[in-house]
């Protein structure tokens, strides 16, 4: 089938496109929208590959759900539209930026700066029911993402991918350590930050891997 999204990604996931599982999640997503408040909105679903091309992806941060209030999600994970007050999680990515790389508080959530320079800003499922967290999980999004972090690492060298919490480090038996780095912390959740995120050093440690291996630095 036709998938509105990036041509270089339309390219390395056709074959994903075809496959029953797809086709049964896109009838199910058009009747959500159909019958329900869903978010993003439809133009948003795979605003992550828009901004992030498949030969451009250096860093891959993978988040779980959208947001599920309203005006917060736009197809990246953790990041929220200017005007937009951050979500904790997010605010917490942010105190680790300034203490990490002594940079100070941004006026906006919006992510969409670190998209377009190779930030694939992933969600595992891409779509959710308004205010009900987790709605659309279990559909086959899952499947789809995990298809797109299989092509990267068998794809590209010198990805880093960040794996913030459990369900993220789910991914990481995909993913070669000898081509690609692996960082692992805590969510940046209030309920687990403390435990290890704030500290982590992420975001300077992606820089340093992307310099020793030839590429530019993320403006974080």
């Amino acid at each position: 089938m036709d998938v509105k999204i990036e041509d270089s990604w339309k390219a390395v996931l056709k074959e994903e496109f075809g496959k029953p599982y797809f086709l049964d999640l896109i009838d199910f997503v058009k009747q959500e929208y159909a019958t329900h408040e869903v978010f993003p909105k439809g133009r948003d679903i795979f605003n992550a590959f828009a901004h992030c091309p498949f030969d451009k992806v250096k860093v891959v941060i993978l988040g779980q759900d959208p947001y599920h209030g309203p005006n917060q999600a736009h197809g990246l994970s953790f990041s929220v539209k200017p005007g937009v007050p951050f979500p904790p999680s997010l605010l917490n990515i942010f105190k680790e930026i300034n203490r990490d790389l002594d940079m100070s508080m941004p006026s906006d959530g919006d992510l969409t700066r670190w998209a377009d320079q190779g930030v694939l800003l992933l969600n595992a499922t891409l779509t959710v029911r308004a205010h009900q967290a987790g709605s659309h999980q279990k559909k086959g999004w899952e499947t789809f993402t995990d298809a797109v972090i299989k092509r990267i690492a068998d794809g590209k060298q010198h990805v880093v991918f960040l794996l913030w919490g459990a369900y993220a480090q789910k991914k990481a038996s995909f993913i070669d350590d000898s081509i690609h780095l692996k960082l692992h912390a805590p969510h940046p959740s209030p309920l687990s930050a403390h435990r290890g995120f704030l500290g982590c050093g992420h975001f300077s440690k992606t820089n340093e891997y992307l310099a020793k291996n030839g590429l530019e630095e993320i403006n974080w």
